[in-house]
């Protein structure tokens, strides 16, 4: 049968061409041709990936990463696209949606320790080591539990990070779970950095299929791929981002956890030196799950988070994280 069938019915997913983003790219794959169809990969280098010397806070920080293949979505080149959660913004361009999310991975952040420095974790590493992340949430979170060490700008994908540490250029890293595990690189990991002590960015360890809104045939044929729970737990995450951020790139982590048979956002927002945090929880609903995230992000204003984005709105520039 598969012999018959006719180049429109080939889905073309759009990746970045990293090789995490194809990894995560071929799940989609796999979870298409498990429903009996077929697709193709069509790979882009979007800003980000080409201008690696630039500093990213002079180049932008939306869309970023993401730009180049949904562009490519809204002029039809493609069918669908797919991204790590965390890295799209909370607003989707017009015309776009996000229509699937596959299972989630381990959300939680991680430190890779050089074997040089050694020790079991975080508390191990000796004053001044130098810990490298391009992330305001995990630098800010950092600086709150060992204010001692010296966080430096961590530039490149998961193995020219994991190489950065290796030929010792920072002591340590911190990274996503979730894409280690996806490379098989899970041996790497120092230590797990468990939440809600610290907490990882809106969505991570999530993978979306976007589509255009209009397009009926793409949301039947990916929506099967849906994974409820992390739908839900997502769209709360990210309902708390969208309402504390207000287009500005600020240092804020969420993750919806389950508590006791009950599912429970917990959020925070820094300061970018990690001296003042702001930390709070709520309860999630599954059928109205953003509700939980913008009752949270009115509570984190009220305990002092709306001073914290007023200073870091008048700052001149922020930093963009890079994707792994």
């Amino acid at each position: 049968m598969a012999a018959n069938r006719s180049a429109s019915d080939v889905v073309r997913i759009a990746t970045r061409a990293s090789e995490l983003a194809l990894t995560q790219a071929k799940l989609v794959q796999d979870a298409l041709r498990a429903h009996g169809l077929a697709s193709e990969l069509v790979t882009f280098k979007t800003t980000g990936d080409k201008n690696l010397d630039q500093p990213l806070s002079e180049i932008g920080a939306k869309g970023l990463f993401t730009r180049e293949l949904e562009v490519a979505l809204a002029k039809g080149k493609v069918d669908c696209c797919v991204h790590s959660l965390k890295d799209l913004p909370t607003e989707s361009p017009d015309g776009l949606e996000i229509a699937a999310q596959l299972p989630r991975e381990d959300p939680r952040d991680v430190l890779i320790v050089s074997r040089v420095v050694g020790g079991e974790g975080l508390d191990d590493l000796p004053a001044g080591s130098r810990v490298g992340t391009s992330s305001l949430r995990r630098r800010a979170q950092l600086m709150a539990r060992r204010p001692d060490l010296e966080v430096v700008e961590l530039r490149g994908n998961v193995p020219t990070r994991l190489s950065k540490v290796e030929t010792g250029k920072v002591h340590a890293a911190i990274l996503a779970a979730a894409g280690l595990i996806r490379l098989d690189a899970q041996q790497r990991i120092t230590q797990f950095l468990d939440a809600p002590a610290w907490l990882p960015a809106a969505g991570q360890g999530a993978i979306a299929i976007q589509i255009r809104a209009d397009d009926d045939r793409m949301r039947e044929a990916v929506g099967r791929l849906d994974h409820r729970p992390t739908s839900v737990a997502t769209r709360a995450e990210r309902a708390f981002l969208a309402a504390l951020e207000g287009g500005c790139q600020v240092p804020i982590g969420a993750l919806v956890m389950m508590e006791g048979g009950r599912a429970t956002l917990h959020g925070m927002l820094s300061d970018l030196a990690g001296r003042h945090i702001v930390r709070g929880s709520h309860a999630v609903d599954e059928t109205s799950p953003e509700a939980a995230g913008e009752a949270l992000a009115d509570e984190i204003r009220s305990r002092g988070g709306s001073s914290l984005l007023v200073e870091l709105r008048q700052l001149d520039q922020l930093p963009a994280p890079q994707p792994e």
